[in-house]
């Protein structure tokens, strides 16, 4: 089985628009040999995880984030068609593809209208893929952030599966 993530973020210069990426680049392998379980983060030196997104923070140090876990049996997945297939779906609420947003320089990003948001969940429903279900990661940075500047979520899809993410706030 292999599994990729859709992540839905609010564009960081447009406050009416969203952007929605699919990671990792490659579709992550997942087998009941390894009780279905992924470390993206391990124990060798320089190990972070699965980078997904950098931008400032706003000004009510809030950010919205939907992640969606999709998964396929197909060994080949175009990740691409995804992006393809949101944009399609959503037609003029879709402003296209790019790439260096949100501190990425080769994921890319298809930008929406924020409205068109509530029809992504019916428009994967729609790819022939399982449905793990979708999880909210938004986040409000407080003052527990003051403290550590990187601290851990975990969270269940709304599906049969859930995810260990972390936030980080770099003040400098």
């Amino acid at each position: 089985m292999e599994a990729v993530f859709i992540i839905v973020a609010e564009h960081p210069n447009d406050d009416n628009k969203m952007i929605i990426a699919t990671l990792p680049h490659e579709p992550i392998k997942i087998s009941p040999r390894h009780d279905n379980c992924f470390q993206f983060d391990t124990d060798d030196e320089g190990s972070e995880g699965l980078f997904v997104l950098s931008r400032e923070l706003t000004k009510d140090r809030e950010l919205n984030v939907h992640i969606y876990l999709r998964h396929t049996r197909k060994s080949t997945r175009d990740l691409g068609s995804i992006l393809r297939d949101v944009e399609k779906g959503i037609g003029g609420d879709a402003f296209g593809i790019i790439t260096d947003i949100a501190g990425t320089t080769t994921v890319p990003w298809l930008v929406i209208a924020k409205k068109a948001v509530p029809m992504i969940g019916n428009l994967l429903s729609k790819i022939p893929d399982r449905d793990f279900g979708f999880l909210s990661a938004f986040e409000r940075f407080g003052p527990e952030f003051e403290e550590q500047i990187e601290i851990d979520r975990y969270k269940d899809f709304s599906g049969d599966a859930s995810l260990v993410y972390s936030w980080s706030v770099d003040e400098e």
